[in-house]
């Protein structure tokens, strides 16, 4: 099997469908483009979400925090509290271990956010640090966002910029080899990337927009991440490529491995479908907190999701394993 997350049709044939859930309570299901279950608690919803972090070595704590949360966001959701469980190969240092904690415990204050417990462990069924991060949101049960919810008319954006996670993994992991690449201007704009893979910020703004759907762009990048929402909520799109924002950096580090961008992990952006006539009002109020927005097209009823560039056009597809894989 090839590294990386399920493919979507193996996910759902042999995951999602064989799965029996019969508890009323539990009113968001698994689902391809769902990232969090949520559960009927009367007048609110307690929303969760858990994530691995396989990709990398470096800033493993603030990235654990991160990914979690982000999914809470997508829902409207405010994160209260993370579970974390990490594995610890035999030849850890101690000093390791410390540099971890300290980051998570810096990101969750950063976050407002609680560590509730989880599970430490010393195993040889690892080579490498293996951190599983379970986050904890609430909201009332009319405001919960679904991927599912978005709408045929509605307008897609995108927020930052494509990448941002990839991009500082990729360099973290393989700063040696890319000495002669990249200047140290390059490297230090790689590594204030770190700094933007929450986006809790923009979640909390879109929702009070009452945005139909919102999907934080991780495995499988942009591309991915359209198609999961389009999925989702029975929809297709138009796409203008031109319009994806995407750094520099980002490029250069892309041309040198021979990957696709757009297919490049990028928590820190999240995917937004709201209705056209709110656009302009939610992209005031996010560059207010300094928070890019850019339009990348509209959902459509037709099924395909279509990407123009130029007078070209081609078709996202079903996503494979991230560009990241091709690298580390």
């Amino acid at each position: 099997m090839k590294i990386g997350k399920l493919s979507n049709d193996i996910l759902q044939e042999l995951i999602i469908d064989s799965l029996s859930i019969t508890r009323e309570e539990v009113i968001v299901r698994p689902a391809i483009g769902e990232d969090c279950a949520a559960f009927d608690l009367d007048k609110n919803v307690c929303v969760m979400s858990s994530d691995p972090i396989t990709g990398a070595t470096k800033n493993l704590g603030s990235i654990a925090v991160n990914v979690a949360t982000n999914d809470i966001a997508a829902t409207g959701a405010e994160p209260f509290g993370i579970m974390i469980t990490l594995l610890i190969p035999p030849d850890a240092t101690i000093k390791q271990l410390k540099e971890i904690m300290a980051d998570i415990n810096k990101t969750t204050k950063k976050l407002n956010i609680d560590v509730l417990g989880g599970h430490t462990e010393v195993t040889d069924a690892v080579t490498r640090f293996v951190i599983v991060s379970t986050a904890v949101g609430k909201i009332k049960k009319s405001e919960l966002i679904q991927t599912k919810n978005a709408h045929v008319g509605d307008a897609l954006l995108v927020t930052k910029s494509i990448g941002l996670e990839g991009t500082t993994i990729i360099i973290n992991e393989k700063i040696n080899e890319l000495s002669d690449l990249l200047t140290i201007d390059e490297i230090n704009e790689a590594n204030s990337f770190g700094s933007l893979l929450s986006v809790l910020p923009e979640g909390m703004i879109a929702r009070e927009f009452k945005v139909h759907a919102m999907h934080d762009v991780t495995e499988g990048g942009i591309y991915g991440a359209i198609w999961e929402m389009c999925t989702s909520s029975k929809t297709g799109a138009i796409i203008n490529k031109n319009s994806i924002p995407i750094k520099n950096l980002t490029k250069k580090l892309c041309k040198f491995y021979n990957i696709n961008p757009y297919k490049l992990i990028s928590s820190g952006s999240m995917l937004i479908a709201c209705d056209p006539s709110t656009v302009d009002d939610l992209c005031k109020a996010l560059n207010k907190k300094d928070i890019k927005c850019s339009k990348l097209g509209i959902l459509t009823k037709n099924p395909s999701i279509l990407l123009e560039e130029g007078e070209n056009t081609s078709l996202i597809e079903q996503p494979t394993s991230d560009e990241l894989y091709k690298v580390i």
